[in-house]
């Protein structure tokens, strides 16, 4: 539809006559593409190995030391008393070597109803040098971003559990000068989830158990870079998923688990120039040089779609219907993806995912793999991306790395 929309303008414009001599023509923007665009997008970089090995997903899956991405609820039902966990991911590795993504988190299982978390990340851009002239001694800054959040989980059922996160968010991206404003912006967000997981059912063959996880995350005001700056919006988005568990015996198990996600971020609209013309002399053609009289010109008018010019709640409830190419264009702007995991006597996994974006919306497209290994209280996690896409990922051929730690492993021994 979008495209449809812009080759047809491209070719034909639209005109409308309105008088005998006078027309209106309309020049949609031939720039347009319709990807939507935050701040701090960061936030939305799988941190840990074992989501970013099944497709970069986590809403439904078992719990772990870095559920605070993904889903906080899921922190009620582990049965381990406390984890730690640290993860580092290179970006951009085949470009450069010293811009990453870094995070630690720490969950703690209060009781049998409720459960805490805190969590740093910690997205570094290296460094980068600015000169004058040869003579003078480079200027280094290093940009960075980072988000600090808490979370509190409490299980409202034996099966349910629901979760607030709140979060802080720094960023300095910005090159010190004497003339602009130079400190780092910062705002703030909140995550609201929820995580149902059943108890553990007997088939034919094999045992099984259902996950379920919704997350809406990132909610929180727009916020600007600087004060003459445009207002961003934070990538609030919208996760949806579920998993089955196949427990095919005591040593074997196979979960599969599927996610969708959405931006909840107005759409841009289309957007074009409309110009006015008395045709004087009745020729046909639209020239102020032809003695034709220019009534009026008018650039930036929407012609397709929604304001985006809304604040972040009134924004998310327009971006489930305001994309300029309709119904067909609002399920683009899904994301889905697909993973397994097979575990052996809960000490090894592999894991395999597959993570799908609308070429029209970011062509995020890539494959990914992983194991993972656990001795007594001590876990490693890799994973590997392959891009499927014909747009690069910035993570392709990336090998990521995350190390838990499990305190006290059976506190709550449950399943």
């Amino acid at each position: 539809m979008k495209k449809s929309l812009l080759i047809f303008s491209a070719l034909f414009c639209a005109v409308q006559i309105q008088a005998q001599n006078v027309v209106e023509i309309i020049t949609p923007d031939p720039y347009y593409s319709g990807v939507i665009t935050t701040g701090v997008p960061f936030l939305l970089i799988a941190a840990d190995a074992r989501g970013a090995a099944l497709g970069d997903m986590g809403v439904a899956t078992s719990v772990d030391p870095f559920s605070q991405q993904w889903n906080a609820s899921k922190y009620a039902f582990s049965e381990t008393k406390q984890g730690v966990g640290l993860s580092y991911t290179p970006y951009l590795s085949k470009l450069v070597n010293d811009i990453s993504l870094s995070s630690i988190n720490y969950f703690n299982r209060l009781n049998e109803r409720s459960a805490f978390a805190a969590s740093f990340r910690y997205f570094g851009l290296g460094e980068i040098e600015f000169v004058e002239d040869e003579n003078q001694t480079p200027y280094i800054v290093k940009p960075n971003e980072f988000a600090l959040d808490v979370s509190y989980a409490l299980r409202l059922s034996d099966e349910f559990s629901m979760a607030v996160v709140m979060r802080y968010v720094n960023s300095d991206l910005k090159i010190p000068n004497a003339n602009t404003d130079t400190s780092p912006a910062s705002t703030f967000n909140v995550d609201i989830t929820g995580f149902y997981q059943s108890e553990e059912q007997a088939y034919n063959s094999f045992n099984g158990r259902y996950r379920f996880g919704f997350a809406i995350q990132n909610i929180g005001p727009t916020f600007k870079y600087d004060e003459g700056g445009q207002e961003n919006f934070q990538p609030t988005n919208l996760r949806l998923g579920a998993g089955f568990d196949f427990i095919l015996d005591d040593y074997n198990k196979v979960t599969l688990t599927t996610e969708f996600t959405k931006l909840l971020v107005p759409t841009p609209p289309l957007t074009g120039n409309v110009l006015v013309f008395d045709d004087v002399n009745g020729d046909g053609e639209y020239d102020v040089a032809d003695g034709d009289i220019l009534i009026s010109d008018t650039d930036n008018v929407i012609l397709e779609g929604k304001s985006n010019d809304v604040g972040f709640m009134k924004g998310m409830f327009q971006s489930f219907g305001d994309a300029p190419g309709g119904f067909s264009e609002e399920m683009q702007e899904w994301t889905w993806a697909i993973g397994a995991e097979y575990y052996y006597q809960d000490s090894f996994a592999f894991r395999a995912g597959y993570f799908h974006e609308s070429p029209d919306k970011g062509a995020r497209q890539f494959f990914a793999i992983g194991a993972g290994f656990k001795y007594n209280v001590i876990g490693l996690d890799l994973s590997y991306l392959f891009s499927a896409s014909k747009i690069p990922s910035p993570l392709e051929n990336t090998l990521r790395f995350s190390l838990t730690f499990n305190i006290d492993r059976e506190a709550y021994r449950e399943y």
